[in-house]
């Protein structure tokens, strides 16, 4: 022992533990396991994206499962985003020395969509601010890398007709500030003044920038949660039920969805757990890129994202009295009209005033 001096010393020992040959083994088996399940989830989750996108564009996977092909556009865009999305996150976690899995799929039943979406789980926390705000920022920006693109590309593909073709009790998709930016840019209108019919990649689209505000929500452990948790620490307690009141404020106001948000948001927590280190503040680059974020958020956001289309009300005029009474005209069949923006669920015949237009704007 040497003596003590001003302050005291502590003399310390390495002791290598004790190599036991099943701890040895182990971890080199889990490195060469095949991830079976997430791979049997992806596959299901494109099976049942692919029959939804078929379904959208007139075809019968269940009657004829050869024309699933018709749903792949649909299919590999929506998932392509929802992948890229997810490994944002993973490689930042493991950028990090965060402990995560690979992406687990939802599939869905093949009505409209076809998933749940896709998540990650992490294992073990970040130690940091700034990690977590790494993690949890990667996922939405490599999420849009890849959705707006899509946008642009499926808009060039879509149909615009004259407005006004919208019949009531058919669903309205939102709009929201990126989504009307990008259809006034590629078409030189937007769907206040024309009915879109969407093709599925820009559907694909559009749902990838609706997934993106959602995750950006800033309550418990959504990312949008992670990225409020690094930039005001504590603060995120009260920001996050203030959220929740406006979630809730929303869903009285118009879509019924943001109850099924609320449940799920309690059910998970609105808090966010501290990170180990809950002092160091973000440094200058990321709380830019922080404020970017929110900002992202913003031009996505959509208050009420999905609604039904009421009827247009006529104007009659005077009323006459008549004895003869015009035979009804059959509804033309196969398409399903959201007024704003149409999604086609096979081909319609068309009246000659209401031909598409082609689409006119930046030529891709």
């Amino acid at each position: 022992m040497r003596p003590f001096g001003p302050e005291p010393t502590i003399d310390t020992y390495s002791i290598p533990p004790a190599v036991r040959p099943w701890e040895s083994v182990q971890p080199l088996e889990r490195a060469r396991r095949v991830p079976l399940v997430h791979i049997v989830l992806f596959v299901v989750t494109f099976i049942t994206t692919a029959m939804a996108g078929a379904f959208q564009v007139g075809a019968d996977p269940l009657t004829d499962p050869a024309s699933i092909q018709a749903g792949f556009p649909f299919a590999v865009t929506l998932l392509s985003i929802l992948l890229i999305h997810e490994l944002g996150h993973y490689t930042l976690s493991k950028v990090h020395g965060v402990r995560a899995t690979l992406p687990y799929f939802i599939p869905a039943p093949p009505v409209f969509v076809g998933t749940f979406g896709a998540f990650i789980r992490m294992k073990s926390p970040p130690s940091t601010r700034r990690a977590l705000f790494d993690v949890g920022a990667a996922g939405p920006w490599a999420g849009l890398l890849v959705a707006i693109p899509a946008v642009i590309i499926g808009l060039h593909m879509s149909e615009v007709r004259p407005a006004g073709l919208d019949q009531g009790g058919s669903l309205v998709l939102g709009d929201s500030l990126l989504f009307k930016l990008l259809t006034r840019l590629t078409l030189g209108t937007t769907a206040d003044d024309a009915t879109i019919v969407l093709h599925p990649v820009a559907l694909a689209g559009w749902l990838g920038l609706f997934v993106t505000f959602l995750n950006l929500l800033p309550v418990g452990q959504l990312d949008g949660g992670h990225v409020t948790y690094a930039m005001f620490g504590r603060w995120h307690r009260w920001i996050s039920r203030l959220f929740l009141g406006v979630i809730a404020f929303l869903a009285f106001r118009g879509w019924d969805g943001w109850f099924v948000w609320i449940v799920l948001l309690m059910f998970i927590g609105i808090d966010h757990p501290p990170t180990r280190d809950i002092v160091t503040p973000l440094d200058g680059r990321r709380r830019l890129a922080a404020w970017l974020t929110v900002g992202a958020f913003i031009v996505t956001f959509m208050p009420e994202p999905i609604s039904t289309a009421e009827p247009a009300p006529i104007f009659e005029g005077e009323r006459t009295p008549v004895v003869w009474q015009a035979q009804p005209q059959p509804a033309a069949s196969g398409s399903s009209r959201t007024g704003r923006f149409v999604l086609r669920f096979g081909p319609a015949p068309l009246a000659e005033h209401q031909q598409p237009r082609p689409a006119r704007g930046i030529p891709l």
